[in-house]
């Protein structure tokens, strides 16, 4: 039997008022300024509601894209011959891509998460969408056609991986099929509407080369964290919210070597590492009656029984920061995690809090030791006001002094004015300190000249 969306007396199948008015929303290519663009916006509901009658939903599963797309412009030509509506070859296109976003996708968002240069996708409401672009925010044409078109959107993107968001739970975290990171808030607690944020997952994985292309280090900062990886230093990179921290850590995790075995674990599974014997492992939330919660603590634990080479933690927030540290002291060299902070110092200060949240009673300077002797290098990654991301600084953890962790920097972002435009003037600099890892460096046969330390050597302008 030849499946068709057609709908016909055995395929009949009548869609549900919800579906129905939630479909008929349709979303606005942009801001209907002029009556021309209003009155399009209006024929377009018409012809989703109309369309509903006429196509079979359970068949739209089961066949691909382009043959959809065909059948539903076949349709909507009958329709507007109908109607004797007479539009121009991009506005039927416009149209038919605008009922196959609906049917098949996330409506007016499909736009948004097609285009490669948009990184951040932030909806304030139906009629407030905001992509970042370069690292620069920008208002976007897009909107909904109202409140309960965005919340079934939202709905369709939870319901997907198991999760709701109602009243009653009115926030979610969740993961498009492409991997991008999605969080939703809806009313109560979302007073002007809902809210919608998508950190789309980069298809591209983003290697040392281009960072070095974009202006994020210099090559000689990237032959030290390349020489880092290979001695199988413990790595903590520390930014702020979108400074590039998973992007570096995939940078970085290519400079293993294929024949070790690796365990990432995450909440929601961005890395993108291209070793063969990766074992990635991801957490789960709680079910609607709140239980069959897996945590990253759960997960750390459980990976040591994995008989893992190196371990890596998409990011640490709470208890599983002492799991870590432990999983670091104990022959799991090279392991790497990231965490939220803005100053290497502040960064070993969060871990010491979270070793806290573990429910473990340590003092002090029994926690400041673990730290000491897990951790090796932190990595301190921003965005600068410009929208460019950078490694601000590069820092080696020496040992303690009394109950102090000591660290000396090794190479740095300085910055030193800006253009008339607003563009960030800088330069990374090495601060003529050579690493303790050196001289384990040449043991290994990596040899790192000591031109690599010497201030005026990292000079080049950002």
């Amino acid at each position: 039997m030849k499946w068709s969306v057609k709908k016909d007396s055995v395929q009949a199948e009548q869609p549900v008022e919800e579906e129905a008015s939630a479909i008929a929303s349709v979303p606005e290519i942009a801001s209907p300024q002029d009556e021309k663009q209003a009155q399009f916006l209006e024929l377009k509901i018409s012809i989703h509601r109309l369309l509903l009658d006429k196509i079979n939903l359970s068949a739209l599963d089961k066949l691909p894209r382009a043959t959809i797309r065909a059948e539903v412009a076949e349709i909507i030509g009958e329709m507007l011959a109908e109607r004797k509506e007479n539009l121009n070859r991009a506005e039927r296109e416009a149209l038919v891509d605008n009922v196959l976003d609906e049917l098949l996708g996330l409506g007016p968002l499909e736009p948004l998460l097609q285009d490669e240069t948009i990184t951040d996708i932030l909806v304030n409401g139906p009629k407030t969408v905001f992509v970042e672009r370069f690292g620069k925010l920008q208002r976007a044409a897009t909107t909904f056609q109202d409140e309960r078109h965005l919340t079934r959107i939202i709905q369709k993107i939870v319901s997907a991986v198991g999760r709701r968001i109602d009243e009653s739970s009115p926030f979610v975290d969740a993961r498009l099929a492409d991997g991008s990171r999605v969080n939703a808030i809806v009313a109560p607690l979302a007073v002007d509407g809902s809210l919608l944020s998508i950190r789309k997952f980069a298809k591209k994985r983003i290697g040392m080369d281009r960072l070095e292309e974009l202006g994020s280090l210099t090559p000689a900062m990237a032959e030290i964290l390349r020489t880092i990886v290979m001695l199988r230093r413990n790595v903590l990179i520390s930014g702020g919210t979108g400074s590039g921290k998973t992007t570096l850590l995939n940078a970085l995790s290519s400079f293993i070597d294929g024949s070790e075995r690796i365990v990432t674990i995450e909440d929601s599974a961005e890395l993108q590492l291209q070793q063969e014997h990766v074992a990635r492992l991801e957490t789960r939330p709680a079910n609607i009656e709140g239980k069959g919660e897996i945590t990253q603590r759960d997960l750390v634990k459980n990976a040591l029984r994995m008989r893992p080479d190196r371990i890596i933690v998409g990011e640490v927030r709470a208890g599983e920061a002492f799991d870590m540290l432990q999983a670091m002291n104990t022959g799991h060299d090279g392991s790497m995690t990231t965490v939220h902070a803005n100053t290497p110092r502040d960064a070993l200060s969060r871990v010491e809090q979270m070793i806290g949240m573990s429910g473990i009673d340590m003092p002090i300077r029994s926690a400041r030791a673990q730290i000491a002797s897990a951790v090796n290098v932190v990595i301190q990654v921003g965005r600068l006001s410009d929208g460019r991301r950078k490694i601000l600084s590069i820092s080696e953890i020496t040992g303690m002094e009394s109950d102090t962790i000591t660290m000396q920097e090794i190479y740095r972002f300085k910055m030193t004015g800006r253009t008339e435009n607003g563009d960030v003037l800088g330069r990374f600099e090495a601060t003529g300190i050579r690493p303790k890892f050196a001289a384990d460096a040449a043991t290994a046969g990596i040899n790192l000249g000591a031109d690599l330390f010497r201030p005026e050597y990292g000079s080049e302008m950002a």
